[in-house]
């Protein structure tokens, strides 16, 4: 067993700055579950300067969590990534330099471990290189997203990306291939978002008056006989965004069945891959006026998917 019979003070370090509470503490009680440390922090066992706070609490330089006592099972709930998986990851990375990595991540590989999955990107990269031990997820995509993917190996970075996600400054491109022909005259889609749910483990969202203002702004870039190529740019940064939104207009993205409004015929329908790319990211770095800009080439499915419909015309 994995166990602290005693009640922990730790103090934030210069590398954690920047963390969520949940994820510092699910690296800290290794082998309790992600339910019971969200339940933890809900009574208020858990605390940050000795006072209450949420899961999506940013840490500060000194600040003094409490851990209260735990006991959890010792597995081995990171895996180890295989020599190839490695090599795969090295070889995806778009950029690189002191404070950050930018990969390419392929659709199908979750950014995080957790519910079920023994091991994300995050976590394999930082198996890859024994510098890359403290590397922290700048920004999230879905797991059947591919695309560009932040990484953040210095807490200044860190902190300074997640301040310029929450004043909208971080520019995102997206690809979506989505069912249908898209209103030529559809640039934008100003819809709140709310999340629901379905069952215990699993969680849908809807357009909702009372969820949270979320807006996407779209450009047709090719038009297919039964799809839509768009390149997509969510101004807002919510859950499932751009999937919910492409619903909602009444185009669903191709290849994903959790927001698919309805049943459709054709050949577009047996895709099983979600076709949605995060094509390209632009940020700054910190104390400095300098851009990065990092475009992520698409993968082998949906180019080859783009090919095919294409030539069929």
């Amino acid at each position: 067993m994995s166990n602290s019979k005693e009640v922990q003070w730790i103090k934030v370090a210069e590398a954690q700055v920047g963390q969520r509470l949940d994820n510092f503490l699910l690296r800290r009680m290794k082998g309790v579950p992600k339910s019971r440390i969200y339940r933890l922090i809900r009574r208020g066992e858990v605390r940050v300067n000795k006072k209450r706070c949420k899961p999506e609490r940013k840490l500060e330089m000194s600040d003094q969590v409490r851990i209260p006592p735990y006991s959890g099972i010792d597995s081995p709930q990171v895996a180890k990534p295989g020599l190839a998986m490695q090599e795969f990851l090295l070889a995806s990375i778009l950029f690189e330099d002191e404070q950050l990595l930018v990969i390419n991540k392929p659709a199908g590989l979750a950014v995080h471990g957790g519910s079920g999955i023994r091991l994300g990107a995050i976590e394999a990269l930082r198996q890859c290189k024994p510098e890359w031990g403290e590397l922290e997820l700048a920004h999230r995509l879905d797991l059947a997203t591919s695309g560009c993917l932040v990484i953040s190996k210095k807490s200044i970075f860190l902190k300074h990306i997640q301040k310029e996600l929450k004043a909208r400054n971080v520019k995102k491109n997206y690809l979506a291939l989505v069912h249908g022909s898209w209103p030529e005259n559809l640039k934008e889609i100003d819809a709140p978002l709310m999340k629901e749910a379905v069952s215990e483990r699993e969680r849908v969202v809807k357009v909702n008056e009372a969820g949270k203002p979320s807006l996407t702004r779209f450009f047709v870039k090719e038009r297919y006989s039964a799809a839509t190529l768009l390149e997509v740019m969510p101004e807002t940064g919510r859950t499932h965004q751009i999937r919910v939104h492409c619903q909602h207009a009444g185009h669903s993205i191709v290849g994903d069945p959790k927001y698919t409004s309805r049943v459709r015929g054709g050949e577009l329908s047996q895709v099983k891959n979600l076709c949605l790319h995060a094509w390209k990211i632009q940020f700054s770095l910190p104390e400095s006026t300098a851009l990065v800009k990092v475009e992520a080439p698409l993968d082998n499915h949906l180019n080859s998917l783009l090919s095919k419909i294409g030539n069929s015309e």
